[in-house]
């Protein structure tokens, strides 16, 4: 078992989708960084040697920002918004969608269980 960026990695799958194990790292960024150690696509966990690992946690420690730094950066900037009082940071703040989404129906998943109303029956 592989630990890179704090996050064990499973040994017996492609190192690319290995990589995406770590919050932050997507597909492309995982074939990148795969590029950059010159690593064989169709390269298991488990068949990299010692240095092979050193360098894909440098490439990710040098260039990427992932886990509890990248986490830490999307809260500060939503408490940031709600700080500010914009219209984003009052839909955050008050569990709506903030995007521009529809609100009247759909909007379960940010809104929570429905609210049952007294004498709302037609």
């Amino acid at each position: 078992m592989a630990r890179i960026a704090g996050v064990n990695i499973p040994t017996n799958k492609r190192v690319i989708i290995a990589l995406q194990y770590i919050h932050g790292i997507g597909e492309k960024f995982a074939k990148d960084i795969t590029e950059k150690a010159n690593i064989p696509a169709e390269r298991r966990v488990n068949e990299l040697t010692d240095a092979e690992v050193i360098l894909i946690r440098e490439a990710i420690d040098r260039d990427y920002v992932v886990e509890g730094d990248l986490r830490r950066n999307v809260a500060m900037n939503i408490k940031r918004l709600m700080d500010l009082g914009n219209y984003r940071g009052l839909r955050h703040r008050r569990g709506l969608p903030v995007r521009g989404q529809r609100t009247h129906t759909n909007a379960r998943t940010r809104k929570g269980p429905a609210k049952p109303i007294a004498g709302k029956k037609k």
